[in-house]
């Protein structure tokens, strides 16, 4: 049973985390471009969310802080061999207490009026970085913002971040977190240095659940992995929100239908009934997150013939209902109820009937092999 959000440890922050698992690929780009001397002034760090972009982004920033560009640092002609800066270093911890005089951050803010957190990052925040950037760095190098992410600014907030990138200030470093980087318009893709992450291996996902979450077993730090398809951050918000024990329950509700079987309506309803109220929003998006999983890791078994399973028995249900209609039959089913899903939360529609929907759609694929 997962804890209550009060009794789940917080996890640090991005700006916070010392340590950076995998990407040292990425981590070694960065260290030669900042030893060079010659150094972009805007990176656009792409991939999956919660696989450690930001984290590699205030890793840099605080490196640059800390060490500057150029050679070599100590005696013997050499210099850092990472970017990893000493958690007790004052850079460090002015940095993680967001006091930092020449750095800032982009993100969404919460709206002053509604109290609740936009849904994008808006033009005066760029406004604001203009400013921010117009002054002489405070300590003397950079003036450095990370941007996270870059995907959820909207339009004009975009364009105003491009006539930066078009002119940019003197000493001043743009890191552009990006987990959809093909929605950003293309003139911003074209005026930044691409730095492309990988998705981590399952072994090292679950090497940071379990220092993070030492409370969670062994066999559920596999079906969390599993489910995250190489994203800590996913696995962790999973855990946090009882995830796992939803995917059960879903994988429990489909798995009849390969067997030619009815859905269980009571079962389907009660779940529903958790939906109420404005507490219930969060289920009824993670339920569907997962539904969506649900699907997409049927095709993929139906499409490989061979799936490493997140909880006992989704293999052999999966099977039987993969064969009920052709994978593509499937994928439009995907699309439909994604689009459902969105709909809902957008007009506000009821959120039984919603999930009603979505899996009675499932279940008719499943007997006529078509959405």
């Amino acid at each position: 049973m997962a804890k209550a959000d009060a009794e789940v440890p917080a996890l640090p922050l991005p700006r916070a985390t010392a340590g950076l698992v995998g990407h040292a690929e990425a981590e070694a780009t960065l260290l030669d471009a900042a030893r060079s001397g010659k150094l972009h002034h805007a990176w656009l760090i792409t991939g999956p969310r919660g696989i450690g972009k930001a984290t590699l982004a205030y890793r840099f920033a605080r490196y640059l802080f800390a060490h500057g560009t150029g050679g070599a640092t100590d005696m013997f002609g050499a210099g850092p061999t990472s970017l990893f800066v000493d958690p007790e270093e004052s850079v460090f911890r002015r940095i993680a207490a967001s006091s930092h005089p020449d750095l800032v951050t982009l993100e969404r803010e919460e709206n002053p009026r509604t109290k609740a957190l936009r849904d994008e990052i808006v033009v005066d925040q760029v406004r604001d970085l203009a400013s921010f950037f117009a002054m002489t760095p405070a300590e003397g190098g950079f003036r450095v913002a990370v941007i996270d992410a870059i995907d959820e600014m909207n339009r004009n907030a975009a364009n105003a971040l491009l006539k930066l990138l078009e002119e940019p200030p003197p000493r001043s470093i743009l890191l552009l977190v990006a987990h959809a980087p093909g929605r950003l318009l293309p003139t911003i893709r074209s005026r930044c240095r691409r730095l492309a992450l990988r998705p981590l291996a399952d072994e090292q996902v679950a090497d940071i659940v379990t220092r993070l979450r030492p409370d969670v077993t062994a066999g559920e730090v596999d079906g969390l992995c599993r489910l995250a398809d190489g994203s800590p951050g996913r696995a962790l918000a999973l855990q946090a929100a009882g995830g796992l024990k939803q995917y059960r329950a879903i994988g429990d509700l489909l798995a009849p239908l390969g067997r030619h079987q009815a859905l269980d309506i009571k079962a389907v309803g009660d779940l529903a009934d958790r939906f109420a109220g404005r507490e219930g929003g969060d289920l009824f998006r993670l339920t569907f997150e997962l539904i969506g999983l649900w699907l997409t890791r049927m095709v993929r078994l139906g499409v490989t013939g061979a799936i490493a399973e997140a909880v006992p028995g989704e293999a052999a249900a999966m099977q039987a209902l993969a064969h009920s209609a052709r994978l593509e039959r499937w994928g439009e089913v995907w699309e439909k109820i994604n689009a459902l899903a969105a709909r809902a939360e957008a007009v506000n529609l009821d959120r039984r009937q919603v999930l009603v929907a979505a899996l009675g759609m499932i279940e008719r694929t499943g007997r006529q092999g078509s959405p």
